[in-house]
């Protein structure tokens, strides 16, 4: 199933990004999703079928408070 994503969603990845980062920001919503590197700002695109295989899950959805602590 294919996951339902929001603009500034902030997901998971499976395997590191080279500069050490796992968490991205959906930045682009369509048939490719475009996201960014939270650590270096690295902005990739990827079909909405290879986001689902690589995604590990959802560090925080769009419209909710960040956590503190």
């Amino acid at each position: 199933m294919l996951p339902d994503l929001q603009m500034d969603d902030v997901v998971r990845l499976r395997k590191p990004h080279p500069c050490g980062g796992t968490e991205w920001v959906v930045v682009r919503l369509g048939a490719d999703i475009g996201i960014r590197c939270q650590t270096c700002g690295r902005r990739i695109l990827l079909s909405r079928r290879e986001l689902a295989r690589r995604m590990k899950g959802y560090a925080r959805r769009a419209g909710e408070a960040p956590a503190n602590g």
